[in-house]
């Protein structure tokens, strides 16, 4: 949040996470003797994973695709239930969802259980395949990862709209207030009267919804690689969050192996030199070679979300956060091919999975820099003045437009996303329950930076904010089981406990530049 996912996100963007081993859910105070609250197991269907040392439960329940219409069908939510270990009733039950928008749990519970052992000795994980994902009814739309993350903007745009075409009237199905809805749901059938909510990267968006439709039912919950419900829809936060990671990096490598300043001002000169002659790069994908155009957006891209994947999982190892200061010297002094090799393995990473689930929770219910209800011509010059009113230093390195079109959750993306049949956004001002929260953030983390998980803890009275120093995208990635240890007692307790051992974790091995 080790596994591997193409369609991992934040509040938009195709992150790689690769290691996610956390989620957590107090479950209901329910027996092996007790059949009420902890239903007889039954024969398993084939997609029920297996977790070594612990009995999993799996079903699948009908929930209306869209509320209050039932001429809209039908959608099957699939779950697993992962018991605890211990003798005796569950203390808990631990809910956990790893991101996306699009991300599956069921097919991740052995990762899971693994970051979260000393969790599981007496709370139960409680895991569901958001629906339209994986073993939950997928509906695809036509628009593939692979096409989505490394088209175009004009091609973005345009597979934004062909995926609303393909559903029709189904969009108004995808939703986090559904999905929230469907969690809870879930938990009635359990016999759960209360959940721990464990959100990681968009999980940190969905939790919060869950949290203000049914405030009774949480207990507590714990928020990674975090962003707010009132999220920007002009990306700003990222933007300022990327020249502070390449100076961290610098900064903490030992031998230093470049400099901070200098870094940044690379960027901003590849930026600058992108942005009027792109790139042209070779990218091997499972439908041959394509020639890409990198331009300033997917440098943009790059560096914010891509870079800020995985770091930390193996931090003796090189990165692609770790190779960037030379990249980019390397391409200012006129050598490209230290940077274009690192697209090039970037461009390996698109899949052929669909991007229903993630379009259509991100144009439903992120917020936008335009009305809703407005037809295309004006929300493009709603969305042109917003951009123009920002000031000029607020990407940093990057040209605004350069950056937004960088994202595939924000700026102008979701411009297209027809009026009819679509719900409202997600309000971004709600009554959250008082109960205790914890908001974990990578230090060197652009995706869902430090910026935002502070203002996402602020959502929340009872809120306790830690960074994980040398951690990108989501902190749970280190292999020592440091994060999941604070996040596990807190889970257990309402309190971190020793959180020391988040300043102490490792720099990531930084390329030398030279000369």
């Amino acid at each position: 949040m080790t596994y591997k996912s193409s369609t991992a996100r934040r509040a938009g963007v195709a992150v790689g996470i690769t290691a996610v081993m956390v989620s957590a859910l107090p479950a209901a105070t329910a027996t092996a003797a007790a059949p009420m609250n902890r239903p007889a197991a039954t024969a398993a269907p084939a997609w029920c994973p297996t977790v070594s040392g612990h009995r999993v439960d799996c079903g699948r329940l009908d929930r209306p695709l869209v509320a209050g219409k039932p001429k809209s069908g039908t959608v099957k939510v699939s779950y697993a239930v992962v018991r605890h270990s211990a003798p005796g009733p569950a203390e808990g039950t631990v809910a956990v969802n790893p991101g996306g928008p699009g991300e599956t749990a069921v097919d991740k519970a052995e990762a899971f259980a693994w970051g979260l052992e000393s969790l599981l000795k007496d709370h139960d994980l409680l895991l569901v395949d958001p629906r339209g994902t994986g073993t939950s009814q997928p509906i695809p739309c036509g628009v593939t990862d692979a096409e989505y993350r490394f088209g175009t903007r004009a091609q973005q745009r345009a597979a934004v709209e062909r995926c609303a075409r393909n559903l029709g009237p189904k969009v108004a199905g995808y939703t986090s207030a559904a999905t929230a809805d469907d969690i809870d749901a879930i938990r009635a059938r359990l016999g759960v009267p209360q959940l721990s909510l464990y959100g990681l990267s968009y999980g940190t968006y969905l939790m919060p919804v869950y949290a203000a439709r049914h405030p009774e039912r949480v207990r507590s919950i714990v928020l990674s690689g975090a962003y707010p419900l009132a999220l920007d829809p002009l990306a700003r936060p990222s933007a300022q969050a990327v020249p502070s990671s390449l100076k961290r990096v610098c900064e903490r490598s030992v031998p230093v192996a470049c400099d901070g300043e200098r870094a940044v001002k690379d960027l901003a000169t590849t930026a600058a030199r992108l942005r009027t002659e792109p790139m042209t790069v070779p990218v091997t994908t499972g439908h041959g070679v394509h020639q890409k155009r990198f331009t300033e957006d997917k440098l943009a891209n790059l560096l914010f979300e891509a870079a800020s994947s995985q770091v930390g999982l193996e931090p003796d190892k090189p990165s692609l956060l770790g190779q960037l200061p030379r990249a980019l010297d390397r391409f200012v002094k006129g050598d490209a091919a230290p940077l274009r090799k690192l697209v090039q393995e970037e461009g390996r990473t698109g899949s052929t999975v669909d991007q229903a689930p993630y379009i259509a929770v991100t144009c439903n219910d992120y917020r936008k820099a335009w009305s809703k209800d407005a037809p295309l011509s004006v929300r493009w010059r709603q969305y042109n003045a917003a951009l123009t009113s920002v000031h000029p230093g607020a990407y940093g390195a990057f040209s605004a437009k350069g950056f937004t079109e960088g994202t595939t959750d924000a700026g102008d993306v979701c411009i297209g996303w027809p009026r009819e049949n679509t719900p409202d956004p997600q309000p971004t001002k709600v009554e959250l329950p008082d109960v205790p929260v914890l908001v974990l953030s990578g230090d060197l983390d652009a995706n869902t930076p430090v910026a935002s998980g502070r203002k996402a803890a602020r959502q929340f009275r009872d809120s306790r904010f830690l960074t994980a120093r040398n951690m990108g995208h989501v902190p749970e990635l280190e292999q020592s089981r440091c994060v999941t240890g604070v996040s596990s007692r807190f889970l257990r307790t309402g309190e971190p406990g020793d959180t020391s051992c988040l300043r102490a974790l490792p720099p990531i091995t930084v390329a030398p530049v030279r000369g």
